[in-house]
Parts: C-alpha cells; sequence; structure tokens
C-alpha cells in the first residue's frame, strides 16, 4: 500500500484490489459491504466452497481502516460493517484502539484473530469462522457479540472488560492446545454474559470472573468428558442469577417461562465435572433440568457456594459425586428424584434456612438424602435438617429425624452401646417419645405385681417390715431414687433375685431416657 497522508484526505489508495476499494468506501461511508453471492451453501462461511479473491481482503488492510483510516464522508460516521468476506493472514490490532464500529456477519478469517490490550466501542462477529480468538485483557466500552460463530482452536478473553454484554449464543468453540475451549479468568462483564446454546469442547475457564447482572447457559452443551472439568468457574461472581436450564428451539430463548406447546427444547448438558466453589449468585443458582454426564472421578462441585436460593431440579447423574461442603443458601428447591445415592453426596457443613421441595418429597425419602450424605456417622446434616423443620412449625417430623440421628449413631457403637441403644429405642425411642415410657412401666408394674404375688419371700429382721405388698414391692424396684419403703426388708433368693434386678435395670433405662429427652425439649425451648 503507498506510504503517505493521501488516504487521510480520503483518497483511494492505488494498490488495492477491487474488494478492499469497495471495502474502503463502504467505510468512509458508514455502510455495510456485502460481498456474499445469495446462494446459500456458498456464502456458509463454515462450509467447504471456496472464497476466491473477488470476496478477499487482506487483514492488515482491515486493520489499518480500524486503527488509523480515512475520513468518515461528510454527514456520515466511519463503521467497518462487512457480510460474506474472506479476510485473509492475521488480523492483529494487539494494543490498539479502536473507535469506529465494527460488525462482521457471515465472515471468513484465514487466520487466528489478535486482539489483546485493544479497546474498542462495540464489537460483532455474528455467524463468523475464526480459527482462533486471541483477546487476554481486551477491553470494550460496549458489547462484545460473538453469537454463532465457530472457533477451531478456542477463545482467550483473559482478564478482559467488557462495558455491557458479551453473547456467545450458538456459538460453537473447539479446545485449544491446553484443552480448554474458552480461557476467561479475571474477565469482567458489566451486565449479562449470555451463552445460550453454547456448544463447547473443551474446558469453559471463568474462574474469578464478575459478571454485572446474569450468566445464561440455557441450553447450553458443555463437552469435555476426558479431563477433570468441563466448567472450571471457581470464585465466579454474578449479581444475579446463574442459569444452566433449558432453552426452547424455533422460538425465543426461554426465560424461565412455560414454552409454547410443540416447542422443542434443548436441555443443558454437561459431560465432565463442574466447579463453582466459592462462587457468590445474587439470585440464584438454578439447575433445573440440568442433565449431568460424569466419570467416577468428576463431580458437581459447590463447596462454598453462597446464595439466596439454590435450584437443585436436575436429572440425578448416574456417576460420579455432588458436593455442597460448606455452601451457605437460603432456600434449597429440589425434588426427590434428582440427588445421587448413597457415598456420591456430601453436604457437610451445608446450611439452608428454608426447604422449598418441588413435587412430592416425603420425610422418608428426606432421611435417605441426609443418610446418602453421610457415609460415616455426622450429626450435623440431621441436626441442621431438624432445625429447618422445627422452625417450619413442623416439631413431629424433627423428632423424626433427631430419632433417625441416634438410630444412625448406634450402627457406629460397641456391641454393648449397641445393646443399650436398642433397649432405649425400643422403649421409649431415645426419648423422642417418651409417652411410651409410661406404657412401659405399666406393663413391667403389672408383670411384676403378678409374679411377687407369688413369691412371700421372708423378712431379714423378723419385726422390723412393712406388711408385703407386692404392687409397692415392684414399683418400688422400678423407680430410681424414690423410695417406698419396701427394698430392703425382704430376702430374696434364686430367680427372685434375677427378677428384682431386671426390674431396677428396666426402671434405671426409662428414667434416664426420659430425662434425655426431656433435656433435649428444654434446651431446644
Amino acid at each position: 500500500m503507498t506510504e503517505g497522508t493521501g488516504h487521510r484526505d480520503g483518497e483511494l489508495p492505488d494498490d488495492l484490489t477491487a474488494a478492499e476499494a469497495g471495502m474502503w468506501q463502504a467505510f468512509r461511508n458508514g455502510s455495510v459491504y456485502d460481498l456474499s453471492s445469495g446462494d446459500a451453501l456458498v456464502d456458509d462461511p463454515h462450509g467447504g466452497h471456496l472464497w476466491g479473491p473477488e470476496r478477499t481482503v487482506r487483514a492488515r488492510i482491515v486493520c489499518w481502516l480500524l486503527l488509523d483510516g480515512p475520513p468518515a464522508l461528510a454527514g456520515r460516521v466511519s463503521s467497518l460493517q462487512l457480510v460474506g468476506v474472506r479476510i485473509s493472514d492475521t488480523m492483529d490490532l494487539a494494543g490498539g484502539t479502536v473507535e469506529p464500529y465494527v460488525e462482521l456477519r457471515a465472515c471468513r478469517f484465514d487466520r487466528e484473530v489478535v486482539l489483546p490490550e485493544t479497546r474498542f466501542t462495540t464489537v460483532r462477529l455474528v455467524d463468523c469462522s475464526v480459527p482462533r480468538l486471541e483477546a487476554a485483557r481486551l477491553q470494550t466500552e460496549g458489547d462484545l457479540h460473538l453469537p454463532r460463530c465457530r472457533f477451531r482452536s478456542g477463545i482467550r478473553l483473559t482478564d478482559a472488560q467488557i462495558g455491557t454484554d458479551l453473547l456467545l449464543n450458538q456459538a460453537v468453540v473447539h479446545r485449544d492446545r491446553s484443552g480448554r475451549s474458552i480461557a476467561a479468568d479475571g474477565m469482567t462483564v458489566g451486565q449479562d454474559l449470555q451463552a445460550e446454546m453454547l456448544e463447547s469442547h473443551g474446558e469453559v475457564s471463568l474462574r474469578s470472573a464478575k459478571v454485572g447482572v446474569s450468566l445464561s447457559l440455557r441450553g447450553a452443551r458443555l463437552l469435555n468428558p476426558y479431563t477433570r472439568h468441563a466448567l472450571n468457574a471457581p470464585q465466579l461472581t454474578v449479581e444475579r442469577t446463574l442459569y444452566m436450564t433449558p432453552a426452547g428451539l424455533g422460538s425465543p430463548l426461554l426465560r424461565g417461562t412455560t414454552p409454547a406447546q410443540g416447542t422443542r427444547i434443548q436441555r443443558f448438558e454437561c459431560e465432565g465435572g463442574v466447579r463453582l466453589d466459592d462462587g457468590r449468585f445474587g439470585d440464584a443458582l438454578d439447575f433445573e433440568h440440568a442433565r449431568f454426564t460424569f466419570t467416577d472421578d468428576q463431580e458437581l462441585s459447590l463447596r462454598r457456594v453462597q446464595t439466596p436460593e439454590l435450584r437443585f431440579l436436575g436429572e440425578r447423574p448416574a456417576r460420579g459425586r455432588v458436593v455442597l461442603s460448606g455452601a451457605r443458601v437460603v432456600n434449597l428447591m429440589d425434588r426427590a428424584d434428582s440427588w445421587p445415592g448413597p457415598g456420591r453426596l456430601h453436604m457437610g457443613g451445608f446450611a439452608y434456612e428454608n426447604l422449598v421441595p418441588r413435587g412430592p418429597f416425603p420425610l422418608e425419602k428426606r432421611l435417605r438424602w441426609v443418610g446418602a450424605a453421610t457415609a460415616e456417622y455426622n450429626p450435623e446434616p440431621y441436626e441442621r435438617l431438624a432445625a429447618v423443620l422445627r422452625a417450619g412449625g413442623e416439631d413431629e417430623d424433627a423428632r423424626e429425624v433427631l430419632l433417625a440421628k441416634h438410630r444412625r449413631r448406634r450402627e457406629s457403637l460397641p456391641v454393648a452401646a449397641k445393646l443399650v441403644g436398642y433397649a432405649q429405642d425400643w422403649t421409649v425411642a431415645y426419648g423422642y417419645r417418651p409417652g411410651r415410657a409410661a406404657v412401659w412401666m405399666a406393663v413391667l408394674w403389672a408383670a411384676g405385681s403378678l409374679a411377687f404375688a407369688r413369691a412371700a419371700p421372708p423378712p431379714l429382721k423378723a419385726g422390723e417390715h412393712p406388711d408385703w405388698n407386692p404392687a409397692l414391692f415392684a414399683l418400688d424396684l422400678l423407680l430410681p431414687v424414690i423410695d417406698l419403703g419396701q427394698v430392703g426388708f425382704w430376702q430374696l433368693r434364686d430367680g427372685w433375685q434375677w427378677l428384682a434386678t431386671a426390674l431396677i435395670l428396666a426402671g434405671w433405662i426409662l428414667a434416664t431416657t426420659v430425662a434425655a429427652g426431656a433435656t433435649r425439649l428444654l434446651r431446644r425451648s
């Protein structure tokens, strides 16, 4: 290209191709420059049809227009708006400041687009074929739109700052040499990050990223089954909601509403682990109808997540783990058939204030849910569930949960302690059903009275004993601490000694269990 100042006066450089000369004029006019043929198959930027010189512009001419282009025509605003154009060589704007508006539709790039530390107002690449987008520390005042684009070797947006929205809807992104499809650690998005129906082949990395409004992965497919994570986003901050929910095909994307009849639905699907540890979500974390496919070593990790609402409403993963250790939520919205089975759910330190089940979730299944989270005995999940049920006015269910806790603890005790535990369970249900004590006391008293009515034991000392009363004697044996003046005056032998000993032990077991239950009740009050 001829060097000099003539282009600044709007003179057309003399070494441009016909396609580049047309782009030059359209740039000055701020109009769309369309080189498409009108044949949909030929114009498909992702197809196999060759685009010849008549549709090709050099990348350095594009960069020159954007960084140091000619002035706009009088009354016009210069902009680069290309449709159906092939851009040869590497488009390198690294470190530059681009003031004109940029929008490329259905364009084909021969080589990667290099934009690290570049400043834009707004950039839109729509339905373009791009080998790779290298844009670390990119800054935009407005949007960065990449919908329906295909990237053969990934996207890098590490530490990028997007002023308003980042759009990746229906984009297809393949992995780079490090196995990542999208590397956006430390990225900041001023408003929404929309990646609805995104198809990712590799790891999406959003570590320490910040999104000013919502992050939508509705209908996305994250495919990375052979390494640890398909989505790696610890310390992610989303001011409102992270959506991993369905999208509607053939209609506007769903926004959490019921689709019109006949609308085809695409679920959110993930093949590979998900890591959202230490994430902060201002409104909700939504997994409604999400489908996760894990290997045995992969997991949905929500360690120490904080959000007002967790909507755990997806399909139960057949393998892998769900980890909620240390997470804190206000409302837990879930379904009984969404949680994994024993050994694959970890909830140590998981705190929630309200249970909002979607569909039937009886206490029996809720107890199995808690049991699945405690491969070894841990009282915390049981106590948390009991506290939530009690706060909701379901005292009877709360007592059942605490009873289940004691039964679970019993399985970890030595044999002697187990036997005592079984006795406490059969008699008064560890003090949570104290009414049973009165029934057992009455049964034992009646049985003891009838038995001792046949005893007529001799006194220890003649003239120093009360009248023999089998009923009072049996009651005196059963009631610990209280002395009715019957025991200690009679000489019992053989089987009568064993019967008296059994009644004393039974009385102490009943009394201590009732006392423990009363202590727990007073402590809760």
